[in-house]
């Protein structure tokens, strides 16, 4: 295994366990000021809106103050949708690799998050692309772009299940 692959692959693990522990500041800060989130909706069984201003979509955010907008709700209980807050256990999976321009990177992987609210047990998961841009000795996500492969959504669906 490459250092980069190892690189890479604990920090998609270190986001994971900061969203599991619910450390929202330490999580934004693994964003971009400009970061672009987007949950596309499906248009067929095998094609999904590919422009978030063009077509639906579950979830988009134009740069992090729609995160960071979420997170403020969380905290101060105006989302009754997501109060109490779920636990949540992510996992991630075969994470690839692609170099890009000025030492970008485009890392796709697998995911699967296990979550529990309200005695409820429910699962969502699907395939990520993140790009992601050199800031120190590590890395900031400049976009993140989840496919939810689930068909049927049975509770609330938010950023903290991605």
């Amino acid at each position: 295994m490459s250092q980069l692959q190892h690189d890479i692959e604990q920090f998609l693990y270190h986001k994971a366990a900061l969203c599991d522990a619910r450390d929202w500041d330490a999580y934004l800060e693994l964003f971009t000021e400009d970061s672009e989130f987007h949950v596309p909706q499906w248009d067929s069984e095998y094609e999904y809106t590919t422009d978030p201003r063009r077509g639906m979509s579950l979830i988009y955010y134009s740069n992090r103050s729609g995160l960071e907008d979420r997170v403020f709700r969380l905290r101060t209980g105006k989302s009754a949708a997501s109060n109490p807050l779920p636990r949540t256990l992510h996992q991630v999976s075969n994470v690839r690799i692609s170099e890009q321009a000025q030492g970008t990177l485009e890392v796709k992987a697998g995911w699967h998050t296990l979550y529990t609210r309200l005695g409820l047990s429910e699962q969502f998961y699907g395939q990520v692309t993140y790009t992601l841009v050199p800031a120190g000795d590590s890395w900031k996500i400049s976009r993140k772009h989840v496919v939810l492969f689930n068909d049927v959504i049975n509770s609330v669906l938010d950023f903290y299940h991605l």
